[in-house]
């Protein structure tokens, strides 16, 4: 990987700079002024041989993302696409517009970088009409060059800029292509990193090396808020070229040899305090439940549903279940820190590169100047896993040891210190009219939070660093309101004090398990007033979008109006969940085919069929493939995976005590995607994923007559709702 700075590309290339970063997006309705157009950093470079360099803050986490930029800018450029290269993550060279989640790479990212093209175009325009003496509105760009309308001699782009530095605002008023003339978005262009990671010549984050580096391991206490008592470093004296490195309660070795320091980390004896703090996991719902909380929070409410309830024709009251889980990366967190009196360098994987370079330097005590984060690729996380705590672990121990140290975490410490998804309990409470209407819609939430800022990191915390404790998950509220038109309707937020569990935001935060519960009662009270789910549904929902998405899914995969459970009962069912993501963005129906095997309890995914609409599709493949991905991972979080601890620690630390899915249950996916260029695009790294597990409840219910409402759907709680 070349580390090159910003200043030595411009120069070896020569650029049209459009300097850009985003301010605060302000509406002429709240009264204050806007802000001034934007013009901090480059996000922009054009070489003299036509290539083109994009900078950006957003990085790509095996979405395609890089490739979703290059597509965008190369339409509004009219330079072709594979004259693209993407600089991401890289404190040192991009400008910061904001870290990587919430699905904002595209409607945000994106359109960011779109708009800077789009005034880099005017700006070449307007040279290449003083260059060719021909009027800016005779002019236009095909291939990288300008040329006139009405024909003769053109000139490169490359060579039309030359050597010179253009230093403009962002140009919101830059018209945009329309739609009806896009060559380039809109098409399925292939990402050029498949290649290499496919053939294994990709460098990831773990492959990486820096001159002069050791390897570093962590030795985790036996509890969480277990204090370090004594070192016995003649234990390990037998292990050549190895030290010990204790700051407070942070234990750790470094060694040039990394299967050496494995085994100085396993091997040195240390003696540490008891701690006993944790709930523990057996009877976590009733913990959530009942935990101290801040007074309830009305998030959304319209009419009374309490009083409604009381005079409704049917009503129904039901309570789902979320757990605590874990990115369950498949490759463990990793970094690289390289400590040196003139600053430090640390190269990681951390979604928002900006954000943790706040946040370590805040830490360690450290000027943004003289902190560099370089992200890399490695193990995808869909959230922060452990990546910022290996950096930190890292940082650390390069500081106490002089030389680059790599952190090569254990699948004991992912799976054990990462930071949580966080559980969710839903109480839910329904009624409807004698002709099967919603009328009252009751909701009540409780989910484990705390106080906003940076997220407490592992090692810093164990060496009594100062530091902050925020326990920010998301917006974790979204979506526990139904779609469906109700006249009474409320949804209350109980926030807890504090949380057992480091938290952290974990792929559509809060998203799932609310469509879980709203799919899932919406389905049960369709049972109520006795009509088909789909029928039930349709009912309540007037946009086209929302009809047309739940139309397409069910029709692909071969719905049938009658009520559940199937009548049949050979143990298998369909399901079906909608939703539209945040209530303001995608549109998303899932259907599924599922069969049940009544002695083992366990659950078969026959099929799954979904409709997807996010407005303008930039790149179909790469859509396609992220719909496809959201839907597996859900279905893995939906059956299997459920974090353990006991009152000192974390218990499911490896594949066996927290299983994912595996190929051979991964079911056939079908995926429609509905496509409007006339509306703005929205990302799809999250939107998929929330309905899969009501759709999978309800397919359940459908097969077998039995409602699950606690998440994940294992065998043995199958079977015992079977028998119950």
């Amino acid at each position: 990987m070349a580390n090159f700075s910003r200043r030595e590309l411009l120069k070896a290339g020569g650029a049209l700079v459009v300097s850009f970063s985003l301010g605060p997006k302000i509406s002429a309705q709240n009264g204050r002024a806007p802000a001034p157009r934007p013009e901090i950093d480059s996000f922009l470079a054009i070489h003299q041989d036509g290539s083109v360099t994009i900078f950006t803050s957003k990085v790509d986490v095996g979405t395609g993302l890089c490739t979703v930029f290059r597509q965008t800018a190369a339409e509004e450029l009219d330079i072709p696409v594979d004259r693209f290269t993407v600089v991401e993550g890289d404190t040192s060279s991009t400008p910061d517009h904001g870290g990587t989640g919430g699905s904002s790479g595209v409607p945000r990212g994106a359109a960011d970088i779109r708009q800077v093209a789009a005034t880099a175009r005017q700006a070449i325009l307007a040279l290449g009409a003083k260059q060719l003496s021909v009027p800016e509105s005779g002019l236009t760009i095909v291939s990288g060059e300008v040329r006139p309308v009405q024909g003769g001699r053109g000139i490169t782009v490359g060579e039309l800029i030359g050597g010179k530095r253009f230093s403009l605002k962002l140009d919101p008023s830059s018209p945009l292509k329309k739609p009806t003339s896009y060559m380039v978005v809109g098409k399925p262009i292939q990402r050029p990193d498949v290649k290499t990671k496919c053939t294994g010549h990709h460098v990831y984050l773990q492959d990486f090396a820096e001159p002069g580096m050791l390897h570093g391991r962590v030795v985790r206490p036996p509890a969480f808020g277990a204090k370090l008592l004594s070192v016995d470093e003649s234990s390990i004296r037998a292990l050549p070229d190895i030290r010990v490195v204790r700051v407070g309660s942070f234990l750790g070795v470094v060694a040039k040899d990394e299967w050496a320091a494995i085994r100085g980390a396993r091997e040195l004896k240390a003696t540490w305090s008891d701690w006993q703090g944790l709930p523990g996991s057996g009877d976590l719902a009733s913990y959530v439940r009942n935990a101290p909380s801040a007074p309830g929070q009305i998030v959304v409410g319209k009419g009374d549903p309490e009083a409604t309830l009381k005079t409704v024709a049917r009503s129904l009251t039901a309570t789902y279940f979320w757990p605590f889980q874990s990115h369950a990366s498949l490759g463990p967190s990793c970094a690289i820190a390289d400590v040196k009196e003139t600053g430090a360098t640390v190269w990681s994987a951390s979604q928002n590169p900006f954000g943790l370079r706040g946040n370590l330097g805040r830490v360690f005590g450290m000027a943004p100047d003289k902190l560099r984060v370089i992200y890399m690729d490695a193990s995808g996380s869909y959230g922060t896993n452990g990546s910022d705590d290996a950096a930190a672990d890292a940082l650390l121990l390069s500081r106490s040891v002089g030389q680059p140290v790599r952190v090569q975490w254990m699948r004991q410490d992912e799976h054990g210190w990462d930071p949580k998804g966080p559980a969710q309990l839903l109480q839910v409470r329904g009624g409807i009219d004698a002709e099967g209407n919603i009328v009252a819609w009751d909701t009540h939430m409780w989910v484990p939070s705390g106080p906003g800022g940076d997220r407490a990191l592992v090692g810093p915390e164990s060496a009594g660093l100062t530091q902050g404790h925020g326990q920010g998950a998301g917006q974790m509220t979204g979506n526990a309101d139904p779609p469906y038109a109700t006249p009474n309707m409320r949804v209350t937020h109980y926030a807890h004090e504090s949380t057992p569990l480091r938290l952290s935001n974990l792929r559509a935060p809060g998203k799932i398990a609310n469509v879980f519960s709203v799919e899932s009662f919406a389905d049960e009270l369709a049972v109520l007033a006795g009509l088909d789910s789909v029928v039930f549904r349709r009912r309540g929902l007037a946009d086209p979008r929302a009809l047309a998405v739940i139309d397409r899914a069910t029709s692909m995969i071969g719905w049938r109006p009658r009520v559940s459970p199937n009548p049949s009962r050979n143990a298998t069912g369909r399901g079906i969940a909608y939703m539209r993501y945040k209530q303001a963005e995608n549109y998303v129906a899932v259907a599924m085919e599922v069969s049940v095997d009544r002695t083992t309890g366990k659950i078969a995914i026959q099929r799954v069929t979904c409709a997807h609409d996010c407005g303008l599709i930039v790149n179909p493949d790469g859509l396609r493939n992220q719909v496809e991905g959201n839907i597996l991972q859900t279905l893995s979080r939906t059956l299997h995976e459920e974090v353990t601890f006991n009152a000192s620690k974390v218990l499911s630390t490896d594949w066996a005590s927290y299983p994912i899915l595996r190929f051979p249950e991964a079911p056939p996916v079908e995926v429609a995607l509905i496509d409007h260029p006339d509306q703005p695009s929205y990302g799809a790294g999250e939107a998929a994923s929330a309905p899969v597990a009501a759709a999978l409840a309800n397919a359940v219910f459908d097969a077998t007559g039995v409602r699950l409402r606690t998440v994940p759907f294992t065998p043995e709680r199958v079977k015992a709702a079977l028998v119950a």
